[in-house]
């Protein structure tokens, strides 16, 4: 059963009648991480935001969007509103840009949740320190008290992960979530978007140029070039045997920067391309 399925999507821009993505299809199967990887450029991101529908009102999309066995293609404002209120759960790059700056994070969680799941401030603070402690946040009570600009960026992403948590939506899609995040923060927050949908059952979008953050949480990678799907299947297939040269680039491209790495730690010759 797949909680998403996208056929022959096709994005425009009408500004300059720019194609941007051409004939993309692909599914995420209901309990499973998907990554769409790809370079800068390769439509990963437009793709993303034409399925939830937050791209800018001069692109244009055709082709179909099946969300939950229903056609969400042609959904207005309002009913993607209330699907990104409650099955639907975005996960930007810039995770500061999530918040309120005003506000301290007990009032914007307790608001988001009370909001969506219709619930009273009491329980949906409540429902956010149980979440907190599961994703590993101590000291959950005097984080509520903080504004964001006193978090680091990994305890804001850990808090955005609670917020989906508490949630409990459908469908995560993460942007670029990790990107900002030092190496060691960026490995622990990969462990609890792993742990939301091994154990939580929620599926997947997670879009990333990084092949070692999605060999460690995909489960299927659609890799894209030029507003094309190239190659996709299961994270196995894909890293043992990739067909496309492309794939094989990137995957040849991300163990080099590896090697360069472990060569500076100790101390080794760099060598480039």
């Amino acid at each position: 059963m797949n909680i998403l399925d996208v056929k022959d999507l096709k994005i425009w821009d009408i500004r300059d009648d720019e194609t941007i993505v051409e004939g993309v299809s692909f599914t995420v199967p209901k309990g499973k991480c998907v990554a769409v990887v790809g370079e800068s450029g390769s439509g990963k991101s437009m793709t993303i935001k034409s399925v939830s529908k937050i791209h800018e009102p001069w692109i244009i999309t055709e082709g179909d969007i099946i969300f939950d066995d229903k056609s969400i293609i042609d959904y207005t404002e309002k009913e993607m509103n209330t699907l990104r209120g409650t099955k639907i759960f975005i996960i930007f790059q810039e995770t500061m840009s999530s918040f309120d700056p005003s506000m301290k994070i007990k009032a914007y969680v307790c608001e988001i949740l009370s909001t969506n799941l219709k619930i009273t401030k009491d329980e949906a603070y409540d429902k956010m320190l149980e979440s907190m402690k599961k994703v590993s946040l101590k000291n959950p009570e005097e984080i509520m008290t903080k504004f964001p600009h006193q978090l680091s960026g990994g305890m804001l992403q850990r808090i955005i992960i609670a917020i989906a948590l508490s949630l409990e939506p459908e469908l995560i899609i993460a942007d670029e979530p990790t990107t900002a995040l030092d190496n060691i923060t960026q490995y622990e927050v990969v462990d609890e978007f792993r742990r939301l949908v091994t154990e939580n059952g929620i599926s997947m979008i997670f879009i990333s140029h990084d092949l070692g953050v999605v060999r460690k949480l995909a489960d299927e990678i659609v890799v894209m070039r030029k507003g094309k799907v190239v190659e996709k299947g299961t994270s196995e297939e894909i890293f043992s045997s990739p067909k496309s040269e492309y794939t094989k680039y990137l995957i040849e491209t991300r163990k080099a920067l590896g090697d360069n790495y472990r060569n500076l730690m100790s101390g080794k010759e760099i060598k480039y391309a």
